[in-house]
């Protein structure tokens, strides 16, 4: 039976973490969408992409629990950063902004994809 909660246990970690990296594969898909919608000057669309990233962001940030530690707090800061930047971007047509929240998102990304792929080993 113990051997059966620790599987079950297991599965539903991993299944958390590959609704995780699909949330970043989103969040992922729709900066590149809004930098785009920016770039051409589509400030209804540049909102509506950057609106969609802010909405995973938060959700992912709501998910933290901050009473983990410094890790947790930590994670919850880079996410503060992204959400900054894509407000930053939103209000102010700001690239460099928009470039950093992507780069911190690509990077959290990563490290998801590898808690996923570890876990198919």
């Amino acid at each position: 039976m113990e051997g059966s909660v620790n599987k079950q246990e297991l599965e539903n970690n991993m299944n958390r973490i590959q609704i995780v990296s699909m949330l970043f594969d989103g969040a992922v898909k729709f900066i590149k969408t809004a930098r785009n919608k920016l770039e051409a000057g589509d400030s209804t669309g540049t909102s509506l992409y950057l609106g969609k990233t802010t909405a995973i962001i938060k959700e992912l940030s709501n998910s933290v629990n901050v009473e983990g530690g410094d890790v947790s707090r930590n994670l919850r800061s880079l996410y503060d950063y992204v959400l900054s930047n894509l407000h930053k971007a939103g209000t102010q047509g700001d690239m460099i902004a928009i470039d950093d929240a992507e780069k911190v998102i690509q990077i959290l990304r990563s490290g998801w994809k590898e808690m996923q792929e570890a876990g198919k080993v």
